[in-house]
């Protein structure tokens, strides 16, 4: 296995070259369309032609890799399902029968289903990418949810799944995820990085009422509380809070970035692991297209806190990396708009006078 440090990976990113932005954009406003008429498909073609640094850029195979992992807080109730759905559902995955798989056949993305983390040994499962750290997280509302070393190793697999799917010749990334109780995790990551209040933007998660609302906010200011002191730093405060899934997230995106592969980010999960790496780099942004506005409260706060602006507002919350196979398929419409539409010159059709 090749050794990745992750030190050297996060030094290794940078922000893309823009000179090319004039040459994109000139043939942007050649094509046969009155300029800007294309709206935001416009916009995404030129940040994947400048994620990729190609002028000419190529789109054809996909793959979306849904990062599986199991939460010791669910112990805390703070989930409508129980953990033992995580497992049911890779193996749901693996059969083909979730809506990932729906989704990832319609747009034509490969799926890899991951698992980081979930607490079963998963035998017999034809297909499962195993990269599996620990069976599940410690409760994070009485101390550290994984040791920093661990939470080393999770981002680190991330990073080894995005370099080989550059080299096996892959042009766009997803993430999705698969983990009971996972958006408590997530909560609490985004309120300890953007310091928001957790009952601000805690939300419903798999079908919570008001009252598990309360309790999931009450165990999140615990955790936040068990673990200030780890909560300095980025990777110190992934490690505190989050999970193995969304470490592998934050590395799949770390490693995608650093080779120049742009990556499509899900939901709310997906997010808190964009967030994560975006605080161990900031320069990796320009590689990730945020493919939706979550349904799950919080969301929509964090995402204007940041200043993104999604591809898709569908009232969707189920992860899996659904999200991100929808985006796709306008990311990759927008490249052969670029790429096939006739300019003015070539098709002989006169220019706005």
């Amino acid at each position: 296995m090749t050794t990745i440090r992750l030190d050297s990976v996060v030094k290794s990113i940078r922000a893309p070259d823009t000179r090319a932005r004039a040459e994109i954009q000139r043939h942007l406003d050649n094509l046969t369309k009155p300029q800007g008429s294309l709206g935001r498909l416009e916009e995404l073609a030129m940040r994947f032609c400048l994620a990729t640094g190609a002028v000419k850029p190529v789109l054809k195979k996909k793959r979306i890799y849904c990062m599986a992992g199991d939460h010791g807080v669910a112990d805390d109730g703070v989930s409508a399902y129980p953990k033992a759905v995580t497992p049911q559902m890779v193996r749901n995955m693996l059969g083909g029968g979730a809506a990932i798989n729906v989704l990832a056949r319609h747009v034509g993305a490969e799926l890899v289903v991951v698992d980081m983390g979930v607490d079963d040994p998963l035998r017999g499962a034809p297909g499962l990418c195993r990269r599996k750290v620990r069976r599940g997280t410690a409760n994070m509302a009485l101390g550290p949810a994984m040791s920093v070393a661990d939470a080393t190793r999770a981002i680190e697999a991330g990073v080894r799944l995005a370099r080989a799917a550059k080299r096996q010749g892959v042009h766009l990334l997803g993430s999705g995820d698969m983990g009971i109780a996972n958006t408590t995790p997530s909560t609490a990551l985004f309120s300890a990085y953007l310091n928001i209040p957790p009952a601000d933007i805690a939300g419903r998660g798999t079908g919570l009422n008001d009252q598990g609302i309360r309790d999931k906010v009450r165990v999140i200011e615990q955790a936040l509380a068990a673990n200030r002191r780890a909560l300095t730093d980025p990777l110190g405060t992934l490690a505190a809070l989050g999970g193995f899934e969304i470490a592998g997230i934050c590395g799949l995106i770390l490693g995608a970035a650093s080779v120049r592969l742009p990556v499509v980010v899900d939901g709310f999960i997906s997010t808190a692991g964009a967030l994560a790496a975006l605080r161990l780099n900031k320069a990796a942004r320009e590689h990730i297209f945020f493919s939706h506005l979550s349904d799950e409260r919080g969301h929509e706060v964090i995402l204007k806190k940041l200043g993104i602006r999604p591809i898709l507002a569908l009232n969707m919350r189920l992860g899996e990396g659904t999200g991100a196979a929808l985006a796709m398929s306008l990311i990759e419409a927008s490249v052969r708009i670029y790429n096939e539409m006739a300019t003015f010159h070539s098709a002989g059709v006169s220019e706005k006078s």
